[in-house]
């Protein structure tokens, strides 16, 4: 039995938390096209039949502008000095190695850890750009392995499972075999919320968009059947974004609760019934006590 802790680190928007869904076969992590998706470290377990992998995905590398963008930054590096392996994942669009990417390698090659390259979105390119990527990576450090994959044709993500456990050293299961993640239910219930106001609302919004469930309650309706009670809600900056959330005539946010209603009812296979509220907490990404009351550091 071999087992191990495995860092994922990228720049924003490489397709970190796309690929932990993919390979823990459960969604863990928020997925959407806008910088800052993950915030805090999340752990996402992959139970083989010989291993136990426990995947850390971590923020994205991003030029912070905010005291949120430094401690999620500073969290994502600190976190690779303590794995046994770490995951590099770049864009196959790239056509050298960009300022972020460099950053990255640097903090890397000072943790001198075992690192697998994974080049995604592969899909998007022709052989012959991957090829070209590949040479300028392996001319840079010495990777245990280089794995080109696309989450959206599925292409080569058993290969990189393969090829961490090649890495692990002998050990014990760390999480029961059933266990996916080490969330709590209620955190998983807040990230699918934040995705899906992440994927609705415009670019100027979301950075500032916090979740928080206040109530989390199973009961049973008249037909005698399970159905959870949620109430939960969405924190912003300012008060014009809490129009925006809120939408004409309150459209907006029904949309967001609509369709984080339908994630939740499968991810919780029971019937939801979730309430939204909006409220301003001004400029709290730059509230230290803030970020740490709500378990972002």
């Amino acid at each position: 039995m071999k087992s191990g802790f495995v860092a994922i680190l990228g720049r924003t928007n490489v397709g970190k938390s796309s690929i932990i869904n993919k390979l823990v076969g459960e969604k863990i992590a928020a997925v959407a096209n806008k910088t800052q998706t993950t915030r805090t470290v999340i752990r996402a377990i992959v139970n083989r039949p010989n291993s136990q992998i426990i995947f850390i995905d971590t923020p994205g590398i991003h030029k912070p502008k905010s005291k949120l963008g430094d401690i999620m930054v500073e969290n994502a590096f600190e976190v690779s000095k303590d794995v046994d392996v770490v995951v590099f994942v770049v864009e196959a669009t790239s056509d050298d190695i960009g300022k972020g990417d460099e950053l990255i390698l640097e903090k890397i090659k000072e943790a001198n850890k075992k690192t697998i390259l994974v080049i995604n979105k592969i899909d998007l390119v022709d052989k012959a750009k991957v090829a070209k990527i590949i040479e300028i990576y392996k001319n840079e450090y010495d990777f245990s392995a280089i794995i080109p994959v696309s989450t959206v044709k599925d292409t080569n993500l058993e290969i990189i499972l393969d090829e961490i456990e090649k890495n692990l050293k002998e050990g014990p299961a760390y999480y029961d075999i059933e266990e996916y993640t080490d969330q709590t239910t209620r955190q998983l219930v807040e990230e699918t919320i934040r995705e899906k106001a992440l994927k609705l609302l415009n670019d100027e919004v979301p950075h500032g968009i916090l979740v928080e469930v206040e109530k989390m309650k199973k009961r049973k309706t008249l037909e005698n059947e399970p159905i959870y009670n949620i109430e939960a809600t969405i924190y912003c900056l300012r008060e014009s974004h809490k129009g925006i959330i809120i939408g004409k005539n309150g459209s907006m946010l029904k949309k967001i609760g609509t369709y984080a209603r339908q994630d939740l009812e499968r991810m919780l296979e029971i019937k939801v019934n979730l309430k939204l509220w909006v409220k301003v907490r001004e400029n709290w990404i730059n509230n230290e006590k803030f970020i740490k009351d709500f378990r972002l550091v």
